[in-house]
């Protein structure tokens, strides 16, 4: 870890240790530490090497690390940074080796993300769509779509760029906290559609012109209190790597997740009872039964609440890296994961009988317009044909 202490500490004894050694003879290159390991005086044209660090999360302090000297007695730089670069990518055993579930995840959020975008269009598109429960989809799917293009951001700024963590800019610090932040809006969108559910379910009297103003404000705020918390808390504790790591959910932000996750499902439970009563009385005395377009959505949000705890559930249950199953446990991971957006495009809007329906209509538009004229304008020519021909008989 960064940890400025131990840097000090580190640095002033590789100081110590190449002042107190003789440098070979010849070109070479001049003792140097880099942060993490401390590198001797290493003739030209020549390769150092040294035992990876044990406090880098996932690396074996039994494999070797290593930094070129080139001929001219400089240390390699890095073509894209120009800086002194130190290879630790030999630090990660093979079978450690996570570059398949980071591309796993890359494509999953691709294809979350395209499909958000393509739902966004359908509903900006039709505006006879447009009501106050179309408006929460619309809201939802945003938030899906703004965490996978972080996430997709994330993995080709950072994480596919070694040097980024081990700087720790301010940027990759503040993308992590953005992130976190619309991880979170995605739950508390969830809840908004399960409360939207239950109001207009259960409720029947109420403005939804209101309500909807109601599920705006907590959908995209309720999450900036424990997005602030967990930045000023990371931020304190100087922690590194652009505040990356494996370990379990901050309480600041799971305590979040949970809450919106349990109120979802009571809220489900809720109106469940609610549409058994009213089937049940069949829809007489006064008491409407639910619409197919209310139960739809209730389907929807019914599969999509537990599916969207999948994530911080599993994450107690992560296996350590010399574990038999971890792999396996890492791919389920990253396609349940970066498949929730996809998941959710789906559910609420390609398999929607309003949308179908509109997305039909205009279908029949586009594709049997021509072919209608067409046939318009022949038939008419055949009559004025037909006339003029009767016409010259008749003479």
């Amino acid at each position: 870890m960064d940890d400025p202490e131990r840097i000090a500490r580190e640095q002033i004894a590789c100081d110590l240790a190449n002042n107190n050694t003789v440098p070979p003879t010849g070109l070479y290159c001049e003792g140097t530490f880099d942060t993490w390991l401390c590198w001797p005086h290493t003739p030209a044209n020549t390769t150092a090497y040294a035992h990876c660090p044990v406090f880098v999360p996932g690396f074996s302090t039994e494999l070797l690390a290593y930094k070129e000297c080139t001929a001219d007695g400089t240390w390699w730089r890095h073509p894209d940074s120009g800086k002194p670069w130190s290879n630790y990518t030999t630090c990660v055993k093979p079978e450690e080796d996570v570059s398949e579930v980071i591309v796993l995840y890359e494509t999953g959020y691709s294809i979350s993300l395209i499909a958000l975008l393509v739902s966004l269009a359908i509903l900006t598109y039709f505006k006879s769509l447009r009501c106050a429960r179309i408006t929460v989809h619309m809201n939802l799917f945003a938030s899906f779509a703004l965490n996978n293009a972080l996430w997709l951001a994330w993995y080709g700024m950072v994480v596919n760029n070694a040097d980024i963590p081990k700087e720790n800019p301010v940027w990759c610090r503040f993308l992590n906290a953005i992130l976190q932040y619309a991880l979170l809006t995605n739950y508390t969108w969830m809840l908004c559609e399960g409360l939207y559910l239950h109001t207009v379910l259960v409720s029947a009297f109420v403005s939804e012109r209101r309500l909807v103003r109601v599920l705006l404000a907590a959908g995209w705020l309720l999450p900036v209190p424990s997005a602030i918390i967990h930045a000023a808390r990371r931020t304190a504790s100087d922690d590194p790597f652009c505040w990356a790591d494996d370990g379990a959910p901050r309480p600041e932000l799971a305590v979040l997740v949970c809450v919106t996750v349990i109120l979802n499902l009571a809220f489900l439970c809720n109106i469940v009872r609610v549409l058994c009563t009213k089937l049940r009385a069949g829809g007489g005395a006064g008491i409407a039964r639910p619409s197919a377009t209310a139960l739809h959505a209730l389907r929807a949000t019914c599969l999509l609440a537990p599916l969207l705890g999948v994530q911080y559930l599993l994450t107690p249950f992560r296996p350590e890296r010399d574990a038999s199953w971890w792999r396996a446990y890492e791919y389920v991971s990253a396609i349940m994961t970066s498949l929730q957006g996809l998941c959710v495009a789906v559910l609420y809007c390609f398999c929607n009988g309003e949308v179908l329906a509109q997305l039909r209509r205009k279908w029949r538009v586009l594709t049997f317009r021509p072919r209608a004229n067409s046939t318009t304008n022949t038939t008419v020519s055949f009559v004025r044909s037909a006339g003029a021909g009767g016409g010259e008989d008749k003479v």
